[in-house]
């Protein structure tokens, strides 16, 4: 162990490279505040994940001191607050993450290995010049190929989004969205970027759709002018990072926007950089989103049942509230399958 405070993550098997390098910004930035060290473990499956098995070929990323788990005797878990809620059997079963920051992970006294989502503007919003240098593309690999003026990236996240109906965006999102940056510039043209160039067909046949490598992606979502982001983690770093990006569009409600009456999933996804749609196609600034989930948390009958899971008549609802979201999702996607066909045969 190094004589200095050491503040610590570990990289988990699973995560897809939106959530490591939140795992790593948060931790190199808390290092920062705190004036210490900083260690990422576990450094070699950065960016060897679901999206890519070439690890991180595109940047060159500084992991801070190579150290073990067992050097640490201080283990910290990011605080999860989770309301249990009949969109699925996640929701039900594991309950919906909401939680916003924790202020104890800003406090850290000793040298920690810290764990969770840590995904907040708050944990790294102060340093994001700094953040820009750490992300930096490496210029082989940083392409403006789709960065002209009257361009459009949507990222819609598929894969196995597009088995949950409480996740996976609706059409009408990406419609009404579309509609946005049509106003922004009336020669608007539009192009997809996908990890699922299937489910991005189906959702939006009329809008060609790629799928690069990761940097390929990762480098088009970065340099683009105008952004509609899906509500995955994979777009949030290079639309924070961009120096080219003018307007950016993403899910009100974050991972429950198909379904939420108010909530946040999570509360840490709100951030200034963005401007959220609702469903019914509505804007509003990161400052009004906190506003109004403030005001939801005074009022709501969920924020008084966080942590209790459903039980009784409560939990039989729920079940039956999951499988008609189901039932509806199949539904809706017949009937599109349905009027492709006669559209393509006509």
């Amino acid at each position: 162990m190094s004589d200095r405070q050491v503040i610590a993550t570990e990289l988990l098997k699973g995560q897809g490279l939106g959530n490591q390098l939140f795992c790593y910004v948060t931790t190199r930035c808390l290092a920062m505040q705190n004036h210490c060290e900083f260690a990422i473990l576990n450094r070699e499956i950065l960016a060897n994940n679901i999206h890519s098995n070439k690890g991180m070929y595109f940047m060159d990323i500084d992991c801070g001191l190579d150290m073990k788990k067992e050097e640490f005797s201080e283990i910290y878990q990011e605080k999860e607050d989770r309301i249990y809620l009949g969109n699925s059997i996640h929701d039900i079963e594991h309950g919906c993450y909401i939680s916003g920051a924790d202020e104890k992970l800003l406090r850290l006294a000793q040298s920690t290995l810290v764990y969770g989502n840590m995904q907040d503007e708050a944990y790294f919003g102060q340093y994001k010049e700094e953040i820009k240098q750490w992300l930096r593309v490496k210029p082989e690999y940083d392409s403006y190929e789709y960065s002209r003026d009257n361009l459009c990236i949507i990222n819609i996240r598929g894969g196995e989004y597009t088995s949950n109906p409480e996740l996976f965006l609706r059409r009408k999102y990406w419609l009404d969205a579309m509609k946005v940056m049509r106003q922004k510039r009336s020669d608007m043209e539009f192009m997809v970027i996908t990890d699922d160039l299937s489910a991005a067909r189906r959702i939006l046949p009329e809008v060609p759709a790629y799928h690069f490598d990761l940097a390929g992606d990762y480098t088009a979502i970065k340099n683009a002018k105008y952004l509609i982001l899906s509500n995955s983690t994979f777009a949030f770093f290079p639309a924070y990072t961009s120096e080219t990006v003018e307007y950016v569009i993403a899910p009100k409600y974050w991972a429950r926007h198909n379904v939420s009456d108010g909530y946040w999933a999570s509360e840490q996804n709100i951030y200034d950089e963005l401007i959220y749609m609702d469903r019914k196609g509505k804007l509003f600034t990161a400052a009004e989103c906190r506003g109004e989930l403030a005001a939801y948390k005074q009022s709501s009958v969920r924020y008084q049942k966080v942590g209790i899971k459903l039980s009784g008549i409560r939990l039989l609802t729920a079940k039956c509230h999951a499988k008609y979201l189901i039932f509806e999702d199949l539904f809706v996607r017949t009937l599109r399958s349905v009027k492709r066909r006669i559209s393509s045969n006509c």
